[in-house]
């Protein structure tokens, strides 16, 4: 907070709010009840029962018989009712996953003084301080970032990314700079403070979520089917009419004595025509159709719902049958969105109770009742992996009293933890990155074999830590490094597992010639990987068959 002491003043915030607006979200705009309701009347089918329906009213008003007309109103009726409620249901169920808390504290500096307010009083200016499992609630430039590690799965699919201050650590891949951070994304590690440059819908989560609410008006292929269909039956009705008016008008004129009659006769007999005419047209039209075709898409939504697969619009639950590309998340949709150890490399004869003292003592995350991860999602798949081992981590930790502690930092890439032991004396524990731990090892035998199969599991698109330690009588971290070289225990690889189910379902997909395609945050070789893993990404495959979000963005629509 060195470069913002003060923060806003009062008056500077209102002019800011003024300026910028405030920090919420536009929410979608609803349509009314009664135009929900009345766009059920622009289905092709349903208009034309709706001209079958006023030319048997027309027809009962001569004859005085309604029954017909009745029948069909009550069809048209029914079937715009059970549409317009499900749609409206639904509607309902989407109000609620688009609400947001826009009442959550968020800690700021105003005034020279740090104070809670809502996060909907946020404004560009605000120095926000950010602090571990809370919600980043604006974008902004970070001004100071301590260990931070943020969690962008919400807008690039990333469980972890590293933010820094210092240039010389930026990551040029990543989607957004090292020093910003975005609203909607979860501090999961470290802390820090930020400058909000976006408030509301500026920001980029404002921008997916402005997205994600419109509509698309292209015609899904049953309508399409239903407006082919609606033609014919027209242009049959209408012909088989013309050619039966005809047909009864030439035979009364020809064999009968049509011709010889009065005028009141010929208007009688002429207008009894026109009605077997218009009768022809009413029965042609199927009035069952539309209450078929709308109950057969509201079981759909049903159905789709008990999937989880919320369905806005009622026709829309059919395209699903006319799928030809399907475009997929990676992080949570094809993997578990759970970092956990694919395999231990373990160097030397270092105990079983060194390694798991080491990952106990050494880590900031825990687990739930649940054997959910709580903190950062590496150190809690060493923890995981303790526990499907059977080994509990919580004693371990409990039993060694932390001396030092060196955190975690994007400049130093590890993190070393000084404890007293109660079975092996003071020891120094280090966790971090795998050739930073090296260069500070020795005596682990041959070090090119360790740079083989540490580029073999980057290759794979997976997180590596390297583990070492040291026993020693040092009273700090910083001591026991300086007195020699570390211990080095092995390495943990880590990846975001695929789900058990998706390799099937793809192969189900392009068995039915539906293209498959992974749209993500990540980098190109972690796509790659998880494309291989699933099934999509084959040998044949070239650098041809993927593109990064600069390619995209500079091709055509065409």
């Amino acid at each position: 907070m060195s470069n913002h002491p003060k923060g806003l003043t009062g008056a500077e915030v209102e002019q800011s709010r003024q300026r910028y607006g405030a920090n919420v979200l536009t929410p979608p705009k609803r349509k009314s009840l009664w135009r929900l309701f009345f766009e059920k009347f622009n289905d092709p089918v349903i208009r034309i029962l709706l001209v079958a329906a006023l030319l048997s009213l027309g027809i009962g008003f001569i004859h005085n018989e309604f029954a017909e007309a009745i029948g069909i109103f009550c069809a048209i009726f029914l079937a715009t009712g059970v549409a317009f409620w499900f749609e409206y249901d639904a509607m309902k169920k989407f109000d609620v996953l688009n609400s947001t808390n826009d009442d959550t504290p968020v800690k700021v500096v105003r005034d020279g003084h740090v104070t809670e307010i809502p996060k909907r009083d946020v404004v560009v200016g605000d120095t926000v301080i950010l602090q571990s499992g809370e919600e980043v609630p604006a974008d902004g430039r970070l001004t100071e970032a301590v260990s931070l590690k943020i969690n962008e799965s919400t807008l690039t699919g990333e469980p972890q990314i590293d933010k820094t201050t210092d240039p010389a650590h930026f990551d040029p891949e990543a989607t957004y700079p090292s020093d910003h951070a975005m609203r909607g994304t979860t501090v999961i590690e470290g802390h820090g403070t930020m400058t909000v440059t976006a408030v509301g819908d500026a920001t980029e989560f404002g921008h997916v979520a402005e997205q994600a609410t419109v509509e698309s008006e292209e015609q899904t292929p049953l309508n399409l089917q239903l407006q082919k269909l609606s033609k014919l039956i027209g242009r049959v009705g209408i012909s088989l009419a013309i050619v039966t008016f005809v047909a009864l008008l030439v035979k009364g004129m020809i064999i009968g004595d049509l011709l010889r009659s009065d005028w009141l006769t010929i208007a009688t007999e002429v207008l009894q025509y026109f009605m077997v005419a218009v009768t022809l047209i009413v029965v042609a039209v199927p009035e069952g159709l539309p209450m078929s075709v709308t109950l057969s898409l509201a079981v759909n939504m049903r159905r789709m719902l008990r999937t989880n697969n919320l369905v806005r619009k009622m026709h829309a639950s059919e395209t699903m049958g006319a799928i030809t590309v399907i475009c997929t998340d990676k992080t949570g949709t094809l993997t578990r969105n759970q970092m956990r150890v694919f395999e231990t490399k373990l160097y030397g004869d270092t105990p079983d109770a060194i390694v798991d003292e080491g990952i106990a003592a050494n880590s900031t995350a825990f687990l739930d009742a649940d054997a959910r991860v709580i903190g950062n999602p590496t150190e809690g798949a060493l923890l995981l992996w303790l526990r499907d081992r059977g080994v509990d981590y919580a004693p371990l930790r409990d039993a060694a009293r932390v001396v030092d502690q060196l955190t975690f930092t994007t400049e130093r890439k590890f993190m070393a933890t000084l404890v007293e032991s109660p079975t092996e004396g003071r020891v120094l524990y280090v966790k971090g990155a795998p050739e930073i731990v090296l260069d500070r090892c020795s005596g682990f035998g041959d070090k090119e074999e360790v740079v083989r199969q540490l580029t073999a599991y980057q290759n794979m698109a997976m997180r590596t830590l390297g583990l070492a330690y040291r026993k020693t009588e040092a009273d700090t971290c910083e001591q026991a490094l300086s007195e020699g070289p570390l211990t080095f225990i092995g390495i943990a690889a880590i990846s975001d597992p695929v789900r058990d189910d998706v390799p099937a379902a793809v192969g189900e997909c392009l068995d039915a010639g539906i293209a498959v395609k992974i749209v993500t945050g990540d980098t190109p070789a972690t796509a790659k990987e998880i494309g291989r893993q699933i099934g999509l990404w084959t040998a044949e495959d070239t650098d041809y068959n993927h593109l990064t979000g600069t390619e995209f963005a500079a091709m055509s629509d065409e």
